[in-house]
Parts: C-alpha cells; structure tokens; sequence
C-alpha cells in the first residue's frame, strides 16, 4: 500500500514529507505504521540504506562510525525503543524533517532546522509536475511523470547515496553469508536441486566465526528475545519433519539474526537469554552437519555453542550442548571420545533430573557397546548398567522434556538408544524387540530417526544370519525416503549394512540390487573424510535426536 500511495504522489510532484505524511494517515490505522517508518517508506528504500545514510553524516562530521544496524532501527520503527538524541539528530538529517514529523516530541540537540541544511541555497517553490514525455516525444511513457531530479524541489535519500546504490546494500550489518544463505533456500523452495558447494559450507562457518566473534566482543527487548525463544523451540517440532539441508537454511538465517542482536552488549538478564537462543541455534546447526556428513563444521558448531553457553553460567544448558557434541566421535570418530564426553556432561547435569542427566547415560550406553563390539571385554557390563542409570533418570523428566526432540530426550529416543546398545552388545533377540517397540512410538513425519531405527533392525537381522532380510530392510527404509530427505549419513549407515553383508557371506545375490538402490539422489557434503572401516559400523548412524 505505501509503495502505491508513493507512486501516485511522485507522479503528483508530492515531497516525501508529504508522501509520509499520507502513508502513515492511510497504514497508521491499518497496520500501526510509525511515523518514522513512513518517512522511510515515502523515499522507497530499506532499512539498510537509512543505516547507511546514517553512517555516511558521522563521516563527514568527523565521528566514528555508530553501532547503528538495520535491528536497532526496525526496533525504532516498531515503537520498542526510541532514539537517544544523537540518533534522533541524525535520523532527522537523514529525512530533512523535525523531530515532531517523526513523533518525537523533544527538540533536537543541533538546536537549528534540518529541512534545508544551514548554507544551503534558496529551495525552489514547487511547480506544477510536467510530463516529460509532452517536451521529449520519443521518452517511453514508463516514469515519465516523475520529475528528473534536477526538476525536483526536494533532496531524496536516493540521491543522497549517489552512484553506489547500484552496488547493493552498503550497510556491513548484512553479510555475504546471508546472500547465499537466502539464495540456497529460494532455490530449495523452488525444487530445485542443491548440492553442498564450497562457497556454501563456507558461509556457514564464516556465520560462525562471526557469531565467536560477537560472543567475546554486544539493545533488544524483552519482547523480541520472546519471540526468538518461540523460533527456536519451534524447530524442535519441524527438525523431524524438514529436510536436512532446507532446516540449516532456516536455523542459520535466524542465527544470522541473532548475531546481528548480539552486536552490542546487553544487560546481564538480556545477554544471558540471548546468549541462551545463541547455544541452542549453534548446537541445532551442529546436529543438522551432523545429518549432512560434515563432522568438522558440525564440531565448530559446537565450539560455538559451548562459548555462548558459558555465558548464560547455566550448567545444564552447557550439559546439553556436551552431550549433543559426543554424538560427532560417536558418528564420525573414536566411541572412546564419544563416552568421555557422555561423561563430563554427566557431571555437568549434576543429580538434578533433566536432558542431559537422562541422555548422557544412554549416549554412553552406545558407546560401550560399540567399545564391546571391538573386543574390549568390560564394555558390556558397563553399558547395561549406563542404560539402567539413563532410565531411572528419563522416568523423572517433565512433560515438557519428553516432548522435545532437539531440546528435550523423548521416549522413541529413549527406546531406540536402548535397541542399538543391545544390537551392538550382540543381543539380537531383545535389540529387535526394543526396536519394533521404537518403530511404534514415531509419527511417520519423523523421518530420520524412523530409518535410523529400520536400519539397526535390518543390522540385527544380518547378525542373526539372515543377510536377504537385511538387504531387504536396508533398501526399503532408503527408498521410502522423498530424495530431499537422504541424506548422507543414512544412505552410508545403509551402506555400511552392504558392506557387513559382503564381509561375512560375500558376493550374495541381493548385493548388487542392493547397491543400485542406493545410487539415487541424496542430500551430501563434498567436505566428509572417508568414514573408518571394521567389521561392525565403526561410524554408527547419526540421528536428529
């Protein structure tokens, strides 16, 4: 609506304060648009160019470059804050207006009128609007109403910016990670195919390291660390459902976010919150590399997540992120790692119940039992004990808790950590029960650990010596995925599975159809290190748990 009151008022020959003034008498009722918004709105251009503007009137005076970013601003737009007066002074520079045109009642601290800069010559008095089109004949009719900027008699923040509008956005709040963050996500909303390039892994990490940098180096309102709090527990009830690679597009665009709000230093209950939404976004981004085979970003992730975690001095939130980091070695390193972390995020959790106290054990639990797999003799023991340790705990946990599957330890997460230590422990009869139990407790939209918990059946099958039903089993569970939703981590658990079968009966006849089911599509990362070889997965399937 304000671009066509615009329009229509150019072609009027209006002044933008004129045009703002109609906007916010048309959008105020409507959609509460601001005074200050609608100044932005009547010269066309986003927050970023303001930004800039802004930034370019503290050159010229001689003043270092303010923190102002396109956050503080929109918070100005929205009515959650109001500007200091320096601010204020600029902001009314910017739009050649007094501060009570923007609805700020205080006078400005510069104590002099910003319609015409001081010094400046006589403003023409506006004339009729002419059509350009009746003194050049041969002009297309297209914008020919709107009087050349020679003819104008006012100064648009378009002509501010000069020649370098055509360069994009001047505004360094907005970063080439964004660019192709956006452009990775209309792509995939379009259906069409992606693949993990390295101009996008590396703006992940660059994201990353910008939020470490912001972390040590940073106003937002309570309101809007509500609203980003609701963002972030939303993913844990769509992680399941989305595609690996469209789900890191959300959660890293929100991220980005979130680093630009960390910019600026805030109070110590603020900081904490957002230092809080910070973790979990960073652990979730780390989860989803996880998913996508790429272990070192998704170790980064977790550095970062531990960083802004130790902010917040809340234990069990660096518990969670501990625990969630031992799945990388357990995945895509040493199971010996893998139980060491466990460990340490056990003593982080303490001997109140929650996430981790109740995931921890269970992580170490699968650990174990992979050390047992590999011949080292007390695993065993100390594995079934971990999963009593991790039961008694997870009978104790909230609701709430058991209802999350990225913030919280559900009961089909719970049930399936129990079938793959027994798998791994060699007892095929009751892994497969616990299993079959798990299968039941998933919703079909829980796509990922749904397979995960096929493909360990198909693994207990092939040990208890029926390698055609493990084929079988491995095959259906990758094809019953939509392409979008293969990714990498599952299609090489389904291989693994292949390769168990060729290594303990050789050549069967199943293999090669076997094989050519899993040379479909999948969603892959160039970045993977080969994955270690040995007689049982080695790298056991990772999980959106």
């Amino acid at each position: 609506m304000a671009r066509r009151i615009r329009a229509h008022a150019l072609a009027r020959g209006r002044s933008p304060q004129e045009i703002a003034h109609e906007i916010h008498e048309q959008c105020g009722p409507l959609f509460g648009t601001s005074r200050v918004k609608a100044h932005r709105l009547a010269h066309g251009v986003a927050l970023s160019d303001i930004v800039a503007q802004v930034k370019a009137l503290y050159e010229v005076d001689g003043k270092p470059l303010p923190r102002l970013g396109e956050t503080l601003l929109s918070a100005y737009e929205s009515g959650y804050k109001r500007p200091g007066p320096e601010y204020l002074h600029y902001l009314c520079a910017v739009y050649r207006v007094e501060p009570d045109q923007l609805d700020y009642k205080s006078p400005c601290i510069c104590g002099r009128g910003h319609s015409v800069r001081a010094g400046a010559a006589t403003v023409p008095q506006p004339r009729a609007p002419e059509r350009l089109a009746a003194q050049q004949p041969d002009a297309p009719l297209v914008g020919s109403i709107i009087p050349r900027a020679d003819d104008r008699h006012w100064v648009d923040v378009n002509d501010l910016r000069g020649p370098d509008r055509a360069d994009g956005p001047l505004s360094i709040d907005v970063g080439e990670e964004d660019i192709v963050l956006r452009r990775t996500l209309l792509q995939l909303l379009a259906g069409a195919g992606v693949a993990l390039d390295g101009q996008f892994l590396g703006a992940v990490d660059n994201l990353r390291r910008k939020m470490d940098d912001t972390l040590v180096g940073a106003t937002v309102s309570p309101t809007m660390l509500d609203q980003w709090e609701e963002t972030t527990y939303g993913y844990g009830r769509q992680y399941q459902a989305t595609p690996s690679l469209r789900m890191l597009c959300d959660v890293l665009l929100d991220f980005s976010e979130v680093r630009r709000m960390c910019d600026k230093r805030q109070p110590v209950e603020l900081q904490e919150r957002l230092c809080r939404i910070a973790a979990q976004l960073s652990g979730l981004s780390g989860l989803i590399m996880i998913n996508l085979g790429d272990h070192r970003l998704a170790r980064s992730f977790f550095r970062t997540a531990r960083t802004a975690a130790d902010e917040t001095g809340d234990r069990r939130l660096r518990a969670w992120v501990t625990v969630r980091e031992s799945l990388v070695p357990m995945y895509y390193g040493d199971p010996r790692e893998a139980l060491h972390l466990a460990r340490k995020a056990q003593d982080l959790a303490g001997r109140t119940p929650g996430v981790a106290a109740a995931m921890a054990p269970a992580v170490e639990a699968r650990a174990l039992g992979m050390l047992a797999l590999r011949g080292r003799g007390d695993a065993a023991p100390s594995a079934r004990r971990a999963l009593v340790r991790g039961r008694s705990v997870f009978d104790q946990l909230s609701k709430t808790d058991t209802n999350d599957l990225v913030f919280g330890f559900t009961d089909r997460q719970m049930a399936f950590y129990e079938g793959d230590t027994f798998t791994n422990l060699g007892d095929h009869k009751h892994g497969d029960e616990v299993l079959s139990h798990a299968l039941t407790l998933y919703a079909p939209t829980d796509r990922v650990d749904l397979t995960l918990v096929r493909l360990d059946r198909a693994m207990c099958k092939l040990h208890s010596g029926n390698p055609d039903a493990a084929l079988v089993g491995g095959r259906e569970a990758i094809l019953d995925l939509p392409p979008d939703h293969r990714s990498d981590i599952l299609v090489h658990r389904a291989r693994q599975i292949g390769a168990a079968v060729q290594a303990k009966h050789g050549e069967i006849a199943g293999l090669r159809e076997f094989r050519e089911a899993l040379a479909g599509p999948w969603v892959t990362s160039p970045t993977k290190e080969p994955a270690p070889t040995g007689e049982r997965n080695p790298v056991p399937p990772a999980e959106q748990v």
